[in-house]
């Protein structure tokens, strides 16, 4: 399928309606008091009276595919466990892309190893298979593809590379919930899946959250106590039996800490608001595409557009709706169109985060205070990534500043026709 051939599903209104009808005002609806309402009525001691982590765990594991999910405080922690569950330490590298929120990279330093990044798809914007490739080196330890904006990487070759190179692939699907990759839900390709609950996301516990899925018992198991002190009484399955005896673990020589782990864990409110946005997911994506679409149908042929590309078999959650802008051919800069778009109604516009190998903190290396503490100067890493430069990935650098993106958070359908009518007037307004 030609790049300028995709459209988004276009909705009836009818059909639109009916998805954000659905919707409680404010993000927060009847479920979400009656859950909040069961924790605060039972009141808090040493354990969760309600079991919500637990019910929360296993409703988000059978609604995204996979045998085990854990939940934790933040997306980035997710990742965090699940590199340090790999075994990922000084002296390794793992390959992150550098168009993605900080919080991908910054987990692998928190691991004391060497983000390494591999280039994006001009059209998709998602990890390049081609530079992960390229960029694998004796110390490659793990791969983290980012379903950016709600659109999968190309799984398949990332997953060949991974295997014949022995290496972890850790999806970072923070923006990503019931995407579709060639027939598969997005989160069940890679070895672990970690999510965000953060308040832009499509479903928030309360303003931050995260969770992780993973089919592998024994990862899990790691996964779980690297978030839980490294309790041996923990283990892969939400619910299970404590394996250790009571008797036996309230004794004062019982030994807690076998294993090292940090407290990673979610709050109980916090898993009651899950468990309620959890049983609108489908509703919550859907009304995120439905804007999508209703971008799509002002900008699809304007030819100094080019919007983020989906190939035939993929699904996109719509995160965000994005695209570039021809400065060239507009006849105008990126910052012309953002204002007018203000100007003309529209609830502002996003640039893609600047390229995180060339951020102040990525230059300047100044993760642990003075340059030479950072992990890619630990005396165990062996390996050749110094520095971060200006060339190290030429295509984000090149399209970086093109790139637009419109929210699709809105939570009443009549905002969202909107803002595509503001769109569309600034398209026209500048001759589109």
């Amino acid at each position: 399928m030609d790049a300028m051939d995709f459209r988004y599903k276009r909705y009836s209104d009818i059909e639109a309606q009916a998805v954000f009808d659905r919707l409680p005002a404010k993000r927060v609806g009847a479920t979400d008091y009656a859950y909040m309402k069961e924790v605060l009525d039972a009141g808090f001691g040493n354990s969760d009276r309600c079991d919500m982590n637990v019910r929360f765990e296993l409703a988000f594991a059978k609604k995204l595919g996979a045998k085990y999910a854990v939940t934790c405080s933040n997306g980035t922690v997710s990742l965090h466990a699940c590199l340090l569950a790999a075994g990922v330490g000084p002296g390794d590298e793992v390959i992150v892309p550098p168009l993605t929120a900080a919080a991908t990279a910054l987990a692998v330093v928190y691991c004391y190893a060497v983000p390494v990044f591999a280039d994006v798809h001009p059209l998709t914007l998602t990890m390049d298979p081609e530079d992960v490739r390229r960029k694998v080196t004796a110390h490659t330890k793990a791969i983290i593809p980012v379903s950016i904006y709600g659109l999968s990487c190309d799984m398949d070759p990332i997953m060949a590379i991974a295997k014949e190179f022995d290496l972890i692939v850790i999806e970072d699907n923070a923006q990503c919930y019931l995407g579709i990759y060639k027939g598969r839900l997005v989160g069940t390709i890679g070895h672990a899946s970690s999510y965000s609950f953060q308040g832009s996301k499509h479903m928030t516990t309360g303003g931050d959250g995260g969770a992780v899925t993973c089919d592998d018992k024994a990862y899990m198991t790691r996964i779980r106590r690297a978030m839980g002190f490294g309790y041996p009484t923990i283990q892969a399955e939400s619910n299970a039996p404590r394996t250790v005896p009571r008797e036996v673990r309230q004794d004062w020589e019982f030994r807690r800490h076998p294993t090292f782990g940090y407290n990673f864990r979610m709050p109980i409110t916090s898993a009651a608001l899950g468990l309620a946005q959890l049983e609108r997911l489908d509703d919550l994506v859907a009304a995120r595409r439905i804007i999508a679409g209703l971008y799509d149908e002002v900008v699809h042929d304007v030819p100094w557009i080019t919007r983020q590309f989906v190939p035939q078999g993929y699904e996109s959650s719509c995160w965000a709706y994005v695209c570039q802008i021809d400065e060239t051919m507009l006849g105008a800069t990126w910052r012309d169109f953002r204002r007018k778009f203000v100007e003309l109604g529209g609830d502002g516009l996003y640039s893609a985060w600047y390229p995180l190998h060339l951020e102040p903190t990525f230059r300047q290396m100044n993760f642990y205070g003075d340059a030479y503490r950072a992990p890619n100067f630990h005396p165990l890493y062996k390996g050749k990534v110094k520095s971060y430069q200006v060339g190290d990935c030429p295509v984000i650098e090149r399209i970086q500043p093109t790139i637009a993106q419109f929210k699709t958070s809105f939570q009443t359908y009549e905002k969202a026709k909107q803002q595509a009518q503001a769109l569309a007037d600034t398209v026209r307004y500048f001759g589109g």
